[in-house]
């Protein structure tokens, strides 16, 4: 079975302490996922309302998409790397207040220019937030269960998609789109207070280096889960990136019908999340396999039934719950080819679903500007999954190949 990796002994006091008081540390982690959820995600639901804020038309104005992910892959490893001797709780509280710093920026940005670099600020925390709250969530919990903690820790990007995407593109439509940032700032100063109150003490690693921490991206092994990420989850962006249009203009529903399929996405995630602790602590490598697989289906089915309203709002569901799936088991994947650099294996997760994000948000652009309808970018999603699918397994190929043992690095 597939684990998440040695505790690093940097963090907490290792595993320990009653129920609650764990419970209590994981759930104020997971409300910075929800932070980072909401914003995320609300952009793409409220992604017509924003171009027309702005001037702009929804294809170009989806590059903001791309901008908040280029923030996301460039903040990720240097922050970590920058970092890895803080002590953790401090440095995550740091990281859920710059978040909230770039949403208020976003809130008062003018113009596309403006909005663009709002949203690369706004992502640079996105991706080592989620790295530090990971190995914190590890180490407070005994190893046989780690793959749960860091499902909780992810399950408030789920939830999120669930609560907070569907009410933020709600507010977004009825009092302005600047009034779902705004929201976001403030879940940002709760979760903070929630960290300080509730996670435990923590210090930093004072034998790390930043070359030493980035030495994690010499192995191959994380070489090929990080090219996984970045290829095989885009799909799943190329598809969900479009849904406010692929809603109004293919299932011909009235805008206020968006909010209903971003619920369904969050569900799906939610669900998603709960499995793929579960699913990572059996075996997280065919967890990863069936992710894939499973995703490329989800996106032809999409393509198919786009027209109907029902079957696409299921299918949607499904593909939220898949997309949970592999996040989480890649994330977990990562954590355990970094060895001793687990923060930024975790991290570093984060970075290439955002370069999923961006790579399947651009190819759905430039699949709708040439004419081929907004259904198009579920097609180059399943491609995107399928070559994803590949990489991945070329990984496991290239290790068997190289070692007798089960699970070297």
């Amino acid at each position: 079975m597939e684990k998440a990796g040695p505790q690093d002994p940097s963090v907490g006091d290792g595993p320990g302490g009653d129920g609650r008081h764990v419970g209590l540390a994981i759930t104020a982690l997971a409300l910075g996922g929800f932070a980072i959820g909401t914003t995320e995600f609300v952009t793409m639901g409220l992604l017509p309302e924003i171009a027309r804020g702005i001037g702009s038309s929804i294809p170009k104005t989806g590059h903001i998409i791309s901008a908040y992910a280029l923030g996301v892959v460039v903040g990720a490893p240097v922050i970590v790397a920058l970092g890895a001797r803080l002590p953790r709780r401090g440095l995550a509280v740091a990281l859920v207040l710059a978040l909230g710093i770039g949403n208020g920026a976003t809130a008062l940005a003018h113009g596309y220019g403006q909005v663009m670099l709002a949203r690369f600020v706004a992502g640079l925390p996105h991706g080592a937030y989620f790295g530090v709250a990971s190995l914190i969530a590890a180490s407070l919990v005994e190893e046989h269960r780690r793959g749960r903690a860091v499902s909780g820790v992810m399950l408030g990007l789920s939830v999120a998609t669930v609560a907070g995407v569907p009410a933020s593109t709600w507010l977004g439509q009825d009092l302005g789109w600047r009034s779902a940032y705004w929201a976001v700032l403030g879940i940002t100063a709760v979760t903070a207070v929630g960290l300080l109150a509730f996670v435990p003490a923590s210090r930093g690693n004072p034998a790390a280096t930043i070359r030493g921490e980035l030495l994690a991206l010499t192995k191959p092994q994380v070489l090929f889960a990080l090219g996984a990420g970045m290829i095989g989850f885009g799909g799943i962006f190329a598809m969900y990136s479009y849904v406010a249009p692929l809603v109004t203009d293919v299932a011909d529903l009235s805008r206020s019908a968006i909010p209903y399929f971003l619920l369904a996405f969050g569900i799906g995630s939610v669900i998603g999340a709960w499995l793929a602790g579960r699913m990572a602590d059996w075996n997280n490598e065919r967890s990863v396999i069936i992710g894939f697989v499973a995703a490329v289906a989800t996106l032809l089915v999409i393509v198919g039934v786009a027209a109907t309203p029902v079957l696409l709002w299921a299918a949607v569901l499904c593909l939220g719950l898949l997309g949970s799936v592999l996040a989480i088991n890649l994330q977990i994947r990562l954590m355990h080819a970094a060895g001793d650099a687990q923060m930024l294996g975790a991290a570093l997760n984060h970075s290439a679903l955002n370069v999923a994000n961006g790579l399947g948000a651009w190819l759905g652009s430039v699949v709708i500007a040439a004419g081929h309808g907004y259904r198009s970018p579920s097609l180059v999603g399943a491609g995107l999954a399928v070559l994803g699918l590949v990489v991945f397994v070329l990984g496991l190929a290239r290790r068997s190949g190289s070692s007798p043992r089960s699970a070297p690095e």
